[in-house]
C-alpha cells in the first residue's frame, strides 16, 4: 500500500514525549503540518502551539487504530529500555499494533545495530558489540521483521551510529549506505528526515541510516 502524501499532512507521533519524539512534533509542526501527539500521560507534557496532545498507547491495537485512523503519515519513537522493563514485549507488540492499524505511512525509529556496515555484518553481529545491549537489540530486530513481513507503505529510520545528544539542528543530513557507529545526527536533524520522509517519501521498505553532512 503505497501513499499518496498531501502538501499539508496530517500526522501523529507515538513517543512524542522521548527526545526524538519532541523533535519530530516540533520539526512537524514548524512545517505547518497537523500534528498529533502520542503520550502516555498528557498531563506530564508540556503542550505546543498548534499540536494535539492526547493519551494513547502504542502497543494497544484499539488505541492505535483510533488514532491512527484519518492520518497522511504514522511516526513511531516510542521505546522503553532499563529495569522493570520488557523490550521484546514492547517492540512486537506496538508493530504488531502498528501493522494491524494500516497506516497509510508508516516510519518506526530505530537502531544502527540492526543494519550492516561497511563489510555486510550487522554491526550487533560484529566483534566487541557490548553483549549486555544485544537483548534489547535482538528486541528492536523482532519488531522491524513484524514490519518487513508486512504489505505496509514502511520505513525503519535511524542514526547511521547515534545520536549526538547535544547535538543542534544544523538544517542538513545524509544518508549512509551502511552503518558506522563513529557517524554522529542529533535529534533535531533526525527529526528532519523523519518528517521528510513522512511528508514526501523517498525510501520504503527498507532501514535508512541518516547522520550529519
Amino acid at each position: 500500500m503505497l501513499a499518496t502524501v498531501a502538501a499539508m499532512s496530517r500526522i501523529v507521533v507515538f513517543g512524542a514525549g522521548g527526545r526524538a519524539g519532541q523533535q519530530a512534533v516540533a520539526e512537524a509542526a514548524g512545517r505547518g503540518h497537523e500534528v498529533t501527539a502520542v503520550v502516555r500521560d498528557p498531563a506530564k507534557h508540556q503542550a505546543v502551539a498548534g499540536v494535539e496532545l492526547v493519551a494513547g498507547d502504542v502497543t494497544d491495537a484499539s488505541s492505535v487504530a483510533a488514532l491512527v485512523k484519518d492520518q497522511d503519515a504514522v511516526i513511531s519513537t516510542a521505546a522503553v529500555y532499563g529495569e522493570g522493563t520488557d523490550p521484546h514485549g514492547f517492540f512486537t507488540s506496538s508493530a504488531r499494533a502498528l501493522v494491524e492499524a494500516q497506516p497509510a505511512r508508516l516510519i518506526v525509529a530505530g537502531l544502527s545495530a540492526l543494519a550492516p556496515d561497511a563489510t555486510g555484518q550487522r554491526t550487533m553481529d560484529g566483534p566487541g558489540f557490548p553483549p549486555e545491549f544485544r537483548p534489547f537489540c535482538e528486541a528492536h530486530a523482532a519488531g522491524l521483521e513484524i514490519l518487513r513481513e508486512s504489505t505496509l507503505d514502511w520505513l525503519y529510520a535511524s542514526p547511521a551510529g547515534d545520536f549526538d545528544h547535544e547535538g543542534p539542528r544544523t538544517g542538513g543530513y545524509v544518508v549512509a549506505a551502511a552503518a558506522d557507529l563513529t557517524k554522529r545526527v542529533s535529534y533535531a536533524d533526525f527529526a528532519i528526515a523523519l518528517i521528510d520522509e513522512a511528508t514526501k517519501p523517498a525510501h520504503r521498505g527498507q532501514h535508512l541510516l541518516v547522520t550529519t553532512p
